[in-house]
């Protein structure tokens, strides 16, 4: 299996920055696309930014300008450096990948914890 760990949320006040990272580890063959998704309390999960093994990114309209994705292949682990931060920004951030485990033939997508970002006014 593979197992991801994220780190780096916590409370900050609007305008500031955070740098959210996440590492996979495990049995690991390859990881595709990586992504990261939020969840506001009564608010549907969605995807705030998303990179492929090529690099190419996609973000939502949201956060253009203010979030960047990236990863480094060589640790298994992506980020995302989040700037200009606001109170609706507020949700706890989860990472995820669609990866092939050296014990499983198909790619499956695999959730980390989560980690909680609190934007103060």
């Amino acid at each position: 299996q593979v197992q991801l760990v994220e780190s780096g949320g916590g409370l900050v006040q609007a305008g500031g920055s955070l740098r959210l990272s996440c590492a996979a580890s495990g049995s690991i063959f390859r990881i595709n696309d990586m992504g990261w998704y939020r969840q506001a309390p009564g608010k549907p999960r969605e995807l705030v930014a998303a990179i492929t093994s090529g690099g190419s990114t996609n973000y939502a309209d949201s956060v253009k300008g203010r979030f960047t994705i990236s990863r480094d292949n060589a640790k298994n682990t992506v980020y995302l450096q989040i700037n200009s931060l606001k109170p609706e920004d507020t949700a706890v951030y989860y990472c995820n990948c669609n990866a092939k485990s050296t014990i499983a033939t198909p790619y499956l997508n695999y959730w980390g914890q989560g980690t909680q970002v609190t934007v103060s006014s």
